[in-house]
């Protein structure tokens, strides 16, 4: 199987506000808007996409209808200290301060409007305990 294209779909109850809150502070744009449904492109890279949905439309069957939960958002970024600047004038919530892991990650957590986790990482060089646990070209820069 050849997979052409990956992506998460978050559900959520207020499509328009959770979109909003992905272009205001991530750097999305929509690429296909309407109530029920909204897929973001990022602005530097168009293969990083997100996409938004109303958690209890009809194209989701019954028993998988609600809301996005017990899932954490990854953002890898070029200068997660800036990033973590903008967040924090924005008042975002910082559930997890800025920084340095032994593993190999420059990072914080935030949250969205849905609750949903943001990581937001700048990949560092690991210490030498976690660096032999890095396939060698897997390895953080």
């Amino acid at each position: 199987m050849k997979i052409t294209s990956f992506y998460p779909v978050l559900m959520v109850d207020d499509v328009a506000t959770s979109a909003e809150f992905y272009v205001l502070h991530f750097g999305f744009e929509a690429a296909f808007s309407s109530e029920w449904y909204v897929h973001l492109v990022s602005t530097t890279d168009a293969s990083v996409n997100l996409a938004i949905l109303q958690g209890d439309h009809d194209t989701i069957p019954t028993a998988g209808r609600g809301r996005a939960s017990g899932m954490l958002l990854n953002f890898e970024v070029e200068d997660v200290d800036a990033v973590h600047s903008g967040i924090t004038a924005a008042g975002l919530p910082i559930l997890l301060s800025l920084r340095d892991e032994a593993f190999g990650q420059r990072h914080f957590i935030t949250r969205d409007p849905n609750g949903v986790l943001i990581d937001v990482i700048k990949p560092i060089p690991p210490s030498p305990e976690f660096a032999d646990q890095y396939r060698e070209d897997a390895r953080p820069v």
